[in-house]
This record gives C-alpha cells, sequence and structure tokens, in this order.
C-alpha cells in the first residue's frame, strides 16, 4: 500500500483551514493542521510534509519568522512552501514571500482549482522521491551483502537485480511522465527544478545498478546523494 503525503496547513483561521481542507481533499492525502508558526514547527519535528501552506499574516510568529526557521533546519529546509495571504502591499511584499524561502505566492481569494493543481505536483514529486529512497535502500543492501542472498532469502542475486531494474524503471517512467506534464502545464520554475533534480538522482541510480550487472567489470558503484 502507497503511504500518503502528508500537507500541512498553517493558519490561524479556523474557517480558513477548513476551507483548505475543503479544497485539498480530493488530493487524497493526509492534511495536517497548525493554528500558528509554533505549532507548525512543532508538527515538523516528528513529520516529513509534501508541501506546507502557509498564511502570512498570524499573531505572533507570522509567516515569514516561520519559514525563516523552517529554512534554517537542516531536516526541512527542502520542503516548498507556498504563501498564502489574504492583502497584497505590491512587489516588495511578494519578493518578501520568495525571499523567505517560498515557491509560490498566493493572494486571497485564490482559485481553488489553481491551488489543488500546485500542491498536486509537490505532493507528487514527493512521492517519487520517496520511491527514489526506496530503490537505493534496497540497492545499498545488495551492495553490503556484496551481491550475496541473505540466509533464508530465496532470490538469487541475477533475480533481485532484476526486480530492483524493475521498480527502478517504473519510477523513471512516472518521473518522465511528470516532467513532460509540467513542460506542457508551463509550471513553476520551482517544481520544474525540483524535477530535474529527481531525474538526475534517478540516472545516478540507474548506473550504480548498472554497474551490478554482471559482465560489466565495474568495481563498487556510487549511489546518488538523497539531498
Amino acid at each position: 500500500m502507497v503511504q500518503k503525503a502528508k500537507i500541512l496547513l498553517v493558519d490561524d483561521r479556523p474557517e480558513n483551514l477548513l476551507a483548505l481542507e475543503a479544497i485539498l481533499s480530493a488530493l487524497d492525502q493526509t492534511l495536517v493542521r497548525a493554528s500558528s508558526g509554533e505549532e507548525a514547527l512543532k508538527a515538523l519535528l516528528t513529520d516529513d510534509f509534501a508541501v506546507i501552506l502557509l498564511d502570512v499574516q498570524m499573531p505572533g510568529m507570522d509567516g515569514f519568522e516561520t519559514a525563516a526557521h523552517i529554512k534554517r533546519r537542516e531536516r526541512t529546509r527542502d520542503i516548498p512552501i507556498i504563501f498564502l495571504t489574504a492583502i497584497n502591499h505590491g512587489p516588495h511584499h511578494t519578493f518578501r514571500g520568495y525571499a523567505a524561502g517560498a515557491v509560490d505566492y498566493i493572494s486571497k481569494p485564490f482559485d481553488p482549482w489553481v491551488l489543488r493543481a500546485k500542491v498536486s505536483v509537490f505532493v507528487e514529486l514527493y512521492m517519487k522521491n520517496c520511491q527514489l529512497r526506496e530503490q537505493a535502500a534496497l540497492l545499498r543492501l545488495q551492495l553490503e551483502g556484496g551481491g550475496q542472498a541473505s540466509p533464508g532469502d530465496t532470490k538469487e542475486p541475477a533475480g533481485l537485480l532484476a526486480e530492483l531494474s524493475a521498480r527502478l524503471a517504473a519510477v523513471e517512467e512516472q518521473a518522465e511522465a511528470l516532467s513532460k506534464q509540467l513542460d506542457d502545464d508551463s509550471a513553476d520554475a520551482a517544481a520544474v527544478a525540483t524535477a530535474a533534480h529527481l531525474e538526475r538522482k534517478l540516472t545516478g541510480l540507474r548506473r550504480a545498478l548498472d554497474a551490478l550487472e554482471p559482465g560489466t567489470g565495474g568495481g563498487t558503484p556510487t549511489l546518488p546523494s538523497q539531498n
């Protein structure tokens, strides 16, 4: 069973959180509420999120300050942040949002379809990265075992390599389709860059897997970084 991605919704107004849940419920992912910046940072200590929807105007710690804390933490700095704001102070205000590390800045009231589409892109990228980490973990187990099957494992090394290759091929196919979709839809530059980064990691993992094939004569392959 594929694990659902978590989406963090941060807003001090319960009615806004309820509206966001209604808009994003169609994505069939796990929606997590936070009514303040402090509550959001606490949730980020224990859970992994695909994307954060962050209100700018909040009492106490506002959205900009919350985003700054998120980007300073190594665990959370790469999570995409979409700022939501009910006011528009012009280009300077928008620039401050991007400078704080946001991938997008949306003014309320926003188009529900547009917001759902933007969030779905980052959820899909997150799921592909999770699949990639799974394939890399399996490959590392194979490397650490020196190509030998572990006790009780009924699969021969060649069979395990074939299974790994098939799983990786499925992820590669999905990533390619996602990249084409981003190109066709003229998506945000941040989403396109994230997809390109994913493809580079897939290429490195494929090369490492190919080096394990019998007759290649390669040494121990270097696995791609998961950052």
